[in-house]
């Protein structure tokens, strides 16, 4: 290797002697660990200029932290890497959510689905236009290889592209056979997925798989998905409003700390160091909690089962999904043993993204066949189908007339989604939509 100059922009995966060469900080790292509150601590101190999102936090610090790898004997590889999948509503601080990840973990590569391909993923196969030799440069989930790859905008990426991930999110390597070279790189990431709803805003008269628009097999990949949507709540807002002008009289005033905005939050090196230090445990699960865990399992399954509508997928991977959670849990305590504890804490996690996503479902109480839903269905399937960001409203009526669909029905159908921003209507009532609202 011939180099002028060598410079690192990253720490190297699994050293932590950088992060803890202060003495003061690595000592404030054990005294945190001593203290019973240090979970919600950590979570806190993630992105504290943004308002809420407890359980969310909990859930993107349990991923920075994730559990060990397990290697069988006969070489078989079970992923302790966690991922998570943020989907919601615009200007619910998706992205905001993403990038402090990125900062704070000790390796992240940040990327959008919009402006990333698949090979900008994986890897790509370039020729040097001096030598002519071939040569193969990895893409950004092999450059977070044993960090976090954050992907904004995953809806957003071509479905050619997205097969690319699936490979990454359970194998963790990437094969390549292009150009006469084979291999396989490792591509041991932890992946953090923030997506918008198919229709611009998260329809709630449609199912949560028909809001996504993401493949079954992709979706079970997941560890945890989190729906966060953008209710009107009075009191809410105005805690929300308050927290907002806080933060920009603080940030205006020169001194925009974390200690300024909150007295119980941990500096970005503070946290990075405390989840460095994490992640060198390796604690495993005790035999006397196979049953609890098997238990728990078998109910989540009968209770999916039983659901008319199920609004999750609930598969082995669910299973190990536990195990990664609870392992993590103790990791965060410092702690080579699982106890009973960070698995209800697990359970509770991923019980509370499946109720995001259930009272999306129940919040108004339709059943997704209902008039309103159906007409909407035609009117959409249309505009797909002709290529046209316009529906007349008289075209609109010659369609849903054979179904017997009445006029005052159509007309609030067309008030309905448009005051969710889903449509526009002009002022004959014509449908319009945006250019990104409507699949390519």
């Amino acid at each position: 290797l011939e180099a002028q100059c060598v410079e690192q922009l990253k720490q190297q995966p699994g050293k932590t002697r950088n992060l803890l060469e202060d003495a003061q900080l690595e000592e404030k790292v054990n005294r945190l660990s001593r203290d019973d509150d240090v979970y919600s601590l950590l979570a806190r101190s993630i992105c504290p200029e943004i308002f809420g999102h407890e359980d969310v936090k909990k859930a993107l610090l349990v991923l920075m932290v994730g559990a060990p790898t397990r290697t069988m004997k006969d070489g078989m590889k079970l992923r302790g890497d966690l991922h998570v999948c943020l989907m919601g509503d615009p200007g619910v601080a998706k992205s905001q959510l993403l990038k402090h990840v990125s900062m704070v973990a000790p390796r992240g590569v940040y990327t959008t689905g919009r402006g990333a391909s698949g090979v900008g993923l994986t890897a790509s196969i370039n020729k040097d236009p001096q030598t002519g030799q071939t040569t193969l440069e990895g893409g950004a989930l092999v450059l977070a290889d044993k960090g976090i790859c954050c992907i904004d905008e995953f809806d957003k990426m071509e479905e050619t592209e997205r097969t690319a991930i699936h490979e990454v999110m359970e194998q963790q390597t990437v094969s390549i056979a292009k150009a006469g070279i084979t291999t396989t790189l490792n591509a041991r990431a932890t992946v953090l997925a923030a997506a918008n709803p198919a229709y611009s805003r998260y329809d709630t008269r449609r199912s949560p798989a028909e809001n996504m628009a993401l493949p079954a097999s992709l979706l079970s990949r997941f560890d945890l998905m989190w729906l966060i949507l953008d209710r009107a709540d009075a009191e809410l807002d105005a805690a929300l409003a308050q927290h907002v002008l806080n933060v920009h009289r603080v940030s205006s005033s020169g001194s925009a700390s974390t200690q300024s905005i909150s007295e119980e939050v941990l500096e970005p090196s503070e946290l990075r160091a405390y989840v460095a230090k994490a992640r060198t445990f390796t604690p495993e699960v005790p035999k006397e909690l196979n049953e609890y865990i098997a238990c728990a399992y078998a109910e989540m399954r009968a209770e999916e089962a039983a659901s008319e509508n199920p609004h999750s997928y609930t598969t082995a991977r669910t299973l190990l999904g536990i195990l990664r959670l609870s392992e993590a849990l103790a990791r965060l305590r410092f702690s080579d043993n699982v106890e009973q504890g960070d698995v209800d804490e697990a359970l509770r996690l991923m019980q509370m993204s499946k109720i995001s996503l259930l009272e999306s479902r129940d919040s108004r109480g339709r059943a997704s066949n209902d008039p309103i839903s159906e007409i909407y269905g035609i009117v959409r399937d249309y505009a797909v189908r002709s290529g046209s960001q316009e529906v007349p409203f008289q075209k609109a009526m010659r369609l849903i007339q054979p179904r017997g669909f009445r006029e005052e029905q159509l007309r609030t159908c067309l008030d309905e989604y448009a005051s969710l921003n889903v449509w526009s209507l002009d002022d004959n009532m014509n449908v319009l939509f945006g250019e990104d609202d409507l699949p390519v």
